[in-house]
Formats: C-alpha cells, structure tokens, sequence
C-alpha cells in the first residue's frame, strides 16, 4: 500500500492490530516463540518503505529489531510449514474480499547466476522474452474490491529434476517430481478447496485455457471454470451430434471407443466469422452508474474438440464466449466455460474480464513487498518468502477494507494437502526437528 511506514512509526493502534494479527496466524504453522518472532520481523521489514526488499538491506531499515543470520536461516532452513501458515492467512483473510473467482496465473522471478532453485533461461511473460528467471505458479481469490493469494507453486523444470547435484545444493526434497504450470495451477486449486473457504469460478490465460487435461481435470473435480484460449482452438459447432461407430462384423479387436461427430469440426476463430449482429449483444460486466464498462459477447454452447478427437473422451457441451468490440474488425479474446448451460450473460462477461485483477496483485506483490527479491537458493527458503509476502499483503487489505477491524486469532486450520508427503503443489514435507 502506497505510503506505508515501518511498524515503528505507524501509529499505536494500527501497530497493535499489525502485531495481533501476525501472533494469530504464525502461531498457526510455528510452534517456537523465536519463529514467530523472525516472522514479525520480517513481514514488517516486507511493510517498510523501501525500493529494495531483500534480505540485507531489510535488515538495515529495521534500525536493529532484526538480526541478519537469524533471519537468514529462518527463511532458508527453519522447520515451518509455510502452506500452514498460507492457510490460516487465506481463513482469516478470504472473507473480507468478497472473492467472485480464483485466477491462476504464472510469473517470473529474474535472476543472475544457475543456483537458485528452478532457474534457467526460460520465457516470462513479467520479462516479455526468454531471460535467466524461475517461474512460480500461483493461484488469487479476486473481486473488484480486493485480492488475495491463495498458494504458490515453484515450477522445477526437467533438467532440475534430473540433476540430483542441483537438487542437493538447493535442498529440494527428494519427493518433489518434475510437474508442468498446468499440472501444478490444479494442484493448488484442489489445495485450497481443501481448506475452511468457499470455493469459486476458476479463470485463466491462454496458457492454462488451451490445456485440456487441465480443463477435464477441474470439471471432474467439480470446479467451474472461464479459461481463455486462443483463435485456432478447435470445436464442434451447436447442435453437433455425436455416436460411437459400431466395429464391423469379422473385424478383430475391441469395439471403437472414439466418438464421431456429424460434422467437421472448426476453429474458433473461423465460427466466430459466421456469427451476425444477432448472435452478439451488448454486456456491462464491471461498474455501475456512469463507471460501466461493457461490451459486445456472442455466448454459445459448443464442445471443444481435442477431448473428443486425440484424447477419446465422451463430448461434453461448453461455453463459448466471443468478445467482438463495436468496430472492430475481429473478436478480441474468446473463452471457454464449464458454468451451467442457464447462466447469465452477465456472469459469464464479468467472470471473463475478472481476470485483469491479478495484474494489480502482482503489482503490489513485487513493486511494494519484494515478492522477487528474494535470493537465497533454497528451496523451502522460496515457499517461506513466498508466505511472508502474502501475510503481509494480507494485512494491508484487511487495513484497506476495514482498518479499524479488530484482528481476531485464527483457529488451527485442518493440515494442508502440500504439507503432505504425496504433495509437490508446496515445498514438501518439513520434519520438525525443534519438537524433538
């Protein structure tokens, strides 16, 4: 937030609220005073004005409240499980957002040398081209009014995981299995469905929209989605009808499991050229009064045509949704959803162009709490920071929404699916040697 101070310059009452809501969720995932100490510490170093916020120079604007090494080794080895204490955060925080949908999303974290975890020279869209960074994955709750990060995921790439010299030095544990963006993205959904919040709408970019094991994954588990895809999507028009083609007599092997459809399917792209006037009509999906904002959708119910042609899964009907602005000369984004054939129009337009909330997150993460500044080379170090910063981003929108709110302690939320030995949406499993 724009013009915060340190926390030993902010006025009493909200240094005392930042203190009460720090003790009631650390003490969730440390069980040591001196933990949480380190995480007050920190997270008021994140709070603190200053352009740099990793380690060394956090340290110098605490003016001596925080010790360099005890601080260092917090982060990059103390025994914490930082998707506890993302999910006490997340139960505190969630319902004061208003939350409207979860938007999964990747971004980079430039770097200099190949130590740090993950890093390699790879595309990111935070760089525009392919730079020396790692890439985390992430998953936001939104709504107009606020955000909040709900889970991190580090993206280890293939060479990582075969390189048992890089793994040791950067300590990531032995469980953790090469993953794609997509595979982790579900991993955190079902993650935080798991813990004591609502679930919501899932939304994507392109990156995530055009998998389909992605979007098959999310329908089977009963999460709806608006993901956006790209022109060249291919898909069956309305009213295709579909059979399973009986094996011909004589013919050896088992009957054909492929559905057929009656027609040649087509991109996206070339349907939407198809469509008239009539198929589209005007949508305000964000604002109210003289702040609406609208726009010409064509929403249709069509099945897309991967699963049904490569992958031999049953057809399953759709949304399309088309956005064609008023004089333009082609549509500017198309989606696909998995929401009830009855939804609104109004719905499926806002939840659509929601996804624009996480560019202001990802703002605030980086350009105000150091979310990339972090350079330690440790694995669980990335999740620690990681958590940090959404604890602090945390408490600036509980101060942004309700600033006189009184922070009540959190109770013991149930234990998360990346705490978990089978898990590699998190950092793995953390053996508490302190509790010995």
């Amino acid at each position: 937030m724009e013009g915060e101070q340190p926390a030993g310059s902010v006025a009493p009452e909200v240094k005392a609220r930042m203190d009460a809501f720090l003790e009631s969720v650390t003490v969730v995932a440390m069980g040591h005073v001196k933990q949480r100490s380190n995480a007050s510490v920190y997270v008021r170093g994140l709070l603190a004005a200053g352009a740099r916020k990793s380690l060394e120079p956090l340290v110098d604007r605490l003016d001596g409240a925080g010790d360099y090494q005890s601080l260092q080794q917090f982060l990059a080895d103390s025994p914490w499980e930082p998707a506890r204490l993302m999910q006490a955060v997340v139960e505190r925080v969630y319902p004061v957002v208003g939350v409207e949908a979860w938007v999964l999303d990747d971004t980079g974290f430039p770097k200099d040398g190949k130590n740090s975890p993950g890093v390699k020279r790879q595309y990111s869209g935070t760089l525009g081209k392919i730079g020396n960074c790692q890439i985390g994955v992430s998953l936001h709750a939104v709504s107009e009014r606020a955000t909040l990060p709900l889970g991190w995921a580090l993206y280890l790439p293939q060479e990582w995981c075969e390189d048992p010299e890089r793994r040791r030095k950067a300590k990531i544990p032995q469980e953790v299995v090469f993953h794609t963006k997509p595979q982790l993205g579900v991993r955190l959904v079902k993650q935080a469905a798991s813990w004591q919040i609502e679930a919501a709408a899932v939304l994507g970019d392109a990156a995530y929209g055009e998998n389909t094991q992605l979007r098959g994954e999310l329908d089977g588990a009963g999460f709806e989605y608006v993901l956006s895809i790209n022109p060249d999507t291919t898909m069956f028009e309305p009213g295709t009808a579909f059979h399973v083609p009986e094996r011909k007599p004589g013919r050896p092997g088992r009957n054909p499991e492929a559905h057929q459809a009656d027609r040649e399917q087509t991109s996206v792209g070339a349907y939407a050229q198809t469509l008239t006037d009539t198929d589209f009509q005007t949508v305000t999906f964000r604002g109210t009064g003289k702040n609406q904002v609208s726009s010409r959708f064509a929403f249709k119910r069509v099945t897309a045509a991967n699963p049904v042609k490569r992958e031999r899964v049953a057809p399953r009907e759709e949304w399309l949704i088309i956005e064609w602005p008023q004089g333009h000369e082609t549509p500017s984004d198309y989606w696909l959803s998995n929401l009830p054939a009855g939804t609104k129009p109004q719905r499926l337009a806002r939840l659509a162009r929601l996804r624009w909330m996480i560019e202001l997150d990802y703002r605030q993460l980086k350009g105000e709490l150091g979310l990339d500044h972090y350079e330690g080379r440790s694995w669980l170090g990335w999740y620690h920071h990681t958590a940090l910063v959404t604890t602090a981003h945390a408490f600036l929108t509980l101060e942004r929404t309700d600033p006189k709110a009184q922070r009540r302690a959190s109770h013991s939320p149930k234990r998360s699916a990346s705490s978990c030995p089978s898990s590699t949406a998190g950092p793995g499993t953390v053996t508490h040697a302190d509790n010995r």
